[in-house]
C-alpha cells in the first residue's frame, strides 16, 4: 500500500503542485475541497489510476467522499484491486 500512496502522491505533486515540498502534501490534506483537484484534474488522475493500477473507476465513484485526500485516493485504489 505505501508504494501506491507514494505513486498517488507523486502524481499530485509533479501534475498539480510543481516545485511544492513534498512534506507539505499530508495523506489527509483537502485535494478537492482546497481547489487543488477540479473536475478536469480528478479525470486526469482517474485515468493515470486506471492504467497505472490496472483498475477501472465508475463515474458515480468520483466524488469528493473518494478523492478529498489521499488515504481516501488509496483506500478507492485498494478495494479496486481487491474486488
Amino acid at each position: 500500500m505505501d508504494s501506491t500512496k507514494e505513486a498517488i502522491r507523486t502524481y499530485i505533486l509533479n501534475e498539480y503542485l510543481p516545485g511544492e515540498s513534498p512534506s507539505n502534501l499530508k495523506d489527509d490534506t483537502p485535494l478537492r475541497t482546497s481547489g487543488i483537484l477540479d473536475s478536469m484534474a480528478t479525470l486526469n488522475l482517474v485515468s493515470y489510476l486506471e492504467q497505472t493500477f490496472g483498475i477501472q473507476i465508475d463515474a458515480h465513484e468520483t466524488g469528493v467522499e473518494n478523492f478529498d485526500r489521499i488515504e481516501d485516493i488509496v483506500a478507492l485504489v485498494a478495494s479496486k484491486k481487491g474486488a
